[in-house]
């Protein structure tokens, strides 16, 4: 069978599947969602057998260390799956909320209901976790899904499989609600992206490169981020004690992922707390690179910052550090060189503080936190999709209700339009 027709079987299952799946109760979707836990702590020994292969493999192959920590699956990671199918279980149930009823002049009632999108295809990189994490997203939300995840974890996506097949039949839905793609060749992603015909939206997680290429080659809308690149501000006002924690988790806690802190940036009338900061930093193993301000206030910033750097997502222990005139400096760098992921100022001014949540535009704008706590289950969602950086339909962390849509209700009497 060709990859195309291949494809096609499974857009066709996925599609007669989504009907089934978008017209159960709630309770038949958390049967599967703790059917799929159970499944995968029984069979936790298979699972992390499975991605040690992986990891084995990617070793052998080279992969990064960035990417091999994404990889990974130990007994830590596991409970934290088994956690997210339980929380994404224990969530209201998007489908079927009708809101805004209002009675019109001609005396028929208008009101939206909450739907399900459909068919969504995910094409996504290394992290065996997020084969969970959108198979619940999306069955809660009433959706069927197809997941095409990286060679490199193609073991550990297949146990992982298995265990979601059998959860998913032994709640009484079909087996097609989630299917995992076998094989990993990329004519695979090809032909997704274009079967407008059963697949409603694609949802690419992944390095820049692959969002980049589905995002100029499919004809299914997309919903995506391109970089995490981002920024902490350490304002005149900021408490000392704070901004230093802040900034050491934000950047040293996990570095390969998209909402670490890559760029420090600190007011000239707070330049005395980077040497401590920066002296933190580099014991902790972190390459610092800094603008001349930066690097003339602390010999741990040893390394000229180029512009290139402000536009960089390391996704390793590098920071660049620049020293800015005051919040309208930090914003201005924002602007130029975000990627619209996550931004943090760390100030007790309430004034600028709320300043700088009104006038930053990105997914996620905190006041005194680390950016690493943009994430889906740290906002309460259970799980994530994955982190948009775009501005239509959904932002930011994307849980259920971005995997939902809505459509007008309207309710009458026999009435007609005069």
């Amino acid at each position: 069978m060709s990859i195309k027709t291949r494809v096609m079987e499974l857009g066709r299952e996925a599609r007669a599947a989504s009907r089934m799946v978008a017209a159960s109760d709630v309770a038949t979707r958390n049967r599967a969602l703790l059917a799929v836990r159970e499944a995968i702590a029984d069979q936790a020994a298979a699972v992390l057998a499975a991605n040690a292969e992986d990891v084995a493999r990617g070793r052998t192959q080279g992969l990064s260390t960035p990417l091999l920590d994404r990889l990974v699956l130990d007994q830590a990671r596991l409970e934290g799956i088994l956690a997210s199918l339980e929380q994404v279980a224990a969530l209201p149930d998007p489908v079927g909320a009708i809101d805004g009823v209002r009675t019109m002049n001609s005396g028929i009632r208008v009101g939206r209901m909450r739907v399900p999108l459909g068919v969504i295809a995910i094409v996504y990189e290394s992290r065996p976790n997020v084969t969970i994490e959108a198979a619940s997203l999306c069955l809660k939300s009433g959706n069927a899904a197809i997941l095409r995840g990286g060679s490199e974890a193609i073991s550990s996506n297949l146990a992982l499989a298995q265990c979601l097949s059998q959860g998913l039949v032994s709640a009484g839905l079909p087996a097609a609600t989630i299917q995992v793609v076998e094989t990993t060749d990329r004519a695979v992603v090809d032909a997704l992206i274009t079967q407008d015909d059963c697949i409603d939206m694609v949802i690419p997680r992944g390095g820049k490169g692959l969002i980049e290429r589905i995002s100029g080659a499919a004809t299914v809308p997309v919903l995506k981020h391109l970089d995490g690149i981002c920024h902490v501000y350490v304002d005149a006002a900021a408490c000392p004690e704070k901004a230093m924690a802040i900034v050491l988790n934000a950047k040293t806690q996990r570095y390969g992922t998209c909402n670490t802190l890559e760029t420090l940036l600190i007011d000239e009338k707070a330049v005395e707390q980077l040497p401590a900061m920066a002296t933190a930093l580099a014991e902790a193993g972190v390459e610092l690179r800094g603008c001349d301000r930066a690097r003339a206030v602390s010999s741990a910033v040893s390394v000229p910052a180029t512009e290139a750097d402000w536009q960089t997502e390391y996704l390793a222990p590098i920071l660049a550090i620049r020293v800015v005139d005051g919040i309208d400096g930090a914003m201005d760098h924002i602007a130029c060189f975000s990627s619209g992921h996550t931004e943090s100022i760390v100030t007790e001014q309430h004034s600028t503080a709320m300043r700088f949540l009104r006038e930053v535009d990105s997914s996620s704008v905190m006041v005194n936190a680390s950016t690493r706590f943009a994430d889906g289950f740290e906002y309460g969602l259970g799980a994530e999709i994955g982190i948009s950086t775009d501005k239509l339909h959904a932002r930011g962390p994307v849980g259920l209700e971005g995997l939902t849509s809505s459509k007008y209700i309207v309710f009458g009497d026999g009435h007609i339009r005069q």
